[in-house]
């Protein structure tokens, strides 16, 4: 069975969600590698900031998460585009 996130929140919520997940393929924490991180600086314009910062605050994230996902979301769009 598939569901969107929205819906699994919302029974994750409410009720037992176990029948949604496939715990033949589920691994512990300790089996979950982190990958290498490298930081990096960015220089932004302090406007182009404080709107990353407001989109942030509506969704309740850190700024670091929100770019991290805008990052890899354009990315994925990006290599799904043939060449």
């Amino acid at each position: 069975m598939s569901i969107t996130a929205k819906e699994f929140d919302e029974r994750f919520e409410k009720e037992d969600i176990s029948d949604l997940l496939d715990f033949d393929v589920a691994k512990s924490i300790k089996e979950l590698k982190k990958p290498a991180m490298k930081k990096i600086n960015i220089d932004l314009p302090t406007n182009i900031l404080e709107l990353i910062d407001k989109e942030a605050n509506k969704i309740g994230v850190a700024r670091q998460a929100l770019l991290k996902v805008w990052i890899v979301e354009r990315l994925k769009d990006e290599l799904a585009k043939p060449l």
